[in-house]
């Protein structure tokens, strides 16, 4: 999104409005679905703005050490709850989910373990569902 401050040609009213890119603000005004709030004059333009810039002062951090605390916590819970309740394959994943997938083995649980962004996206063009999740390493907790 992006909000540009426009200017009536007409009545001289300056007002903001916001759109989904630049290219869009261009499409309406070309399309005349863009006009004044005040007079209802299609003759608009953007104004000059100055751009807004933060400085690490005014920069709220949002990454403050308890968020990233309880997210870390949330994925440690997660992971729990996955190497209790699924099978894990290692590095075997991908020749896993294709057996389960087209029916050469069955297993009683879910499968997890480990797959590159490659094996993923074949996975995926063969129509089986994956699911990637951020895994903290027992050595990183």
């Amino acid at each position: 999104m992006i909000k540009y401050q426009l200017k009536c040609n007409a009545c001289e009213n300056i007002f903001d409005s916001w759109f989904a890119s630049s290219k869009e603000f261009e499409k309406l005004k070309k399309i005349k679905l863009i006009n004044c709030n005040k007079c209802n004059s299609l003759n608009i333009d953007k104004s000059i703005m100055s751009p807004r810039i933060s400085s690490k002062s005014t920069i709220k951090h949002k990454k403050t050490p308890e968020k990233m605390n309880e997210v870390k916590s949330k994925i440690k819970e997660f992971q729990t709850y996955i190497k209790n309740n699924f099978e894990y394959v290692g590095e075997n994943f991908s020749y896993e989910a294709r057996s389960i997938h087209y029916g050469n083995k069955k297993f009683k649980k879910g499968i997890y373990g480990n797959a590159s962004k490659k094996d993923i996206k074949e996975l995926s063009d063969e129509g089986i569902d994956t699911t990637m999740i951020p895994w903290i390493n027992d050595k990183e907790n």
